[in-house]
């Protein structure tokens, strides 16, 4: 069970799931006339590599690379259903992931600096900027959830995101994947990206807070290296708590992440269960081949 734990995990994209294994990954997606498309690849070497098992670091790389993945399944998924035939891979992938990330580090880390600053600027002292500033990103990220759960295209992203839990919950219990079977468990998932942004908030808090006393440069430019930082102990962390849910003390810790998860995911329908139970299987026989 273990070993399953740590192995899947998944991605849901425009009308369809993703889901990675160790050596493979398969997209199943629902095309405008209702039939199953899917494509599979193998993943790159670095997933097999010597850095893949080294802590902390190999967090930030293979966090990289699954963004990458993401971004590649979402214009296959979106060619899928615009029968168009885009490419986004090489330079221009990571062209864009970059400037997704620089536009994420600006709304999520440094507007809330922003605030902090204001904040001492007010009468606060360092400390209580630094809480200020943690809590203002934290407020920031549930807020975006909240807005883009609003919107009926993202409501169904978010349908096949809780159909691609229910599936990777049904296999780690043994069950026969079926969408009626599936349909029976929970929409949560301890080793879900929601959670990881959750406690990315929670620990720059901490880290953040040592900042506050230098100068202004540095802080921003640490707040900026500090983030793969983040990163890797964030990964770190929902690895450890994935791996020892027999505790009652981690199965009480890990539920502010799985609460957040209710506003990133949606009760699927029967037929999103079929993509992402067809998503799986395939992914689980280029694994096997």
């Amino acid at each position: 069970m273990e070993d399953r734990i740590i192995t899947y995990g998944g991605q849901a994209v425009l009308e369809g799931v993703l889901m990675r294994g160790r050596q493979a990954m398969a997209i199943a997606m629902r095309a405008p006339d209702g039939k199953i498309v899917v494509h599979t690849e193998k993943l790159s070497g670095i997933y097999k590599s010597a850095v893949a098992k080294i802590p902390f670091l190999r967090g930030v790389i293979l966090l990289w690379d699954a963004l990458g993945l993401g971004m590649r399944a979402l214009t296959i998924s979106a060619n899928t259903q615009t029968g168009e035939d885009e490419k986004l891979e090489g330079p221009m992938l990571y062209g864009t992931l970059a400037f997704s990330l620089v536009m994420g580090v600006g709304i999520f880390f440094l507007v809330p600096y922003g605030v902090g600053k204001l904040g001492q600027w007010m009468g606060l002292n360092v400390w209580a900027g630094a809480i200020l500033e943690g809590v203002f990103r934290l407020l920031l990220i549930v807020g975006y959830m909240w807005a883009v759960s609003l919107m009926p295209d993202i409501r169904r992203v978010f349908q096949y995101h809780g159909a691609e839990h229910k599936t990777i919950n049904a296999y780690e219990a043994g069950v026969e994947l079926t969408p009626e079977n599936v349909a029976k468990f929970p929409l949560e998932h301890p080793r879900c990206g929601t959670s990881f942004l959750l406690t990315l908030a929670v620990l720059s808090i901490l880290f953040f807070s040592f900042l506050h006393p230098l100068p202004v440069v540095y802080q921003i430019l640490g707040r900026i290296l500090l983030i793969p930082v983040l990163a890797g102990f964030a990964l770190e962390y929902i690895r450890w708590m994935a791996n020892h849910l027999d505790s009652a003390f981690v199965r009480w810790l890990i539920q502010p992440n799985l609460a957040l998860q209710k506003l990133t995911t949606r009760e699927p329908e029967l037929s999103m269960l079929e993509v992402s139970i067809r998503s799986f299987n395939e992914m689980m026989a280029q694994e096997q081949a």
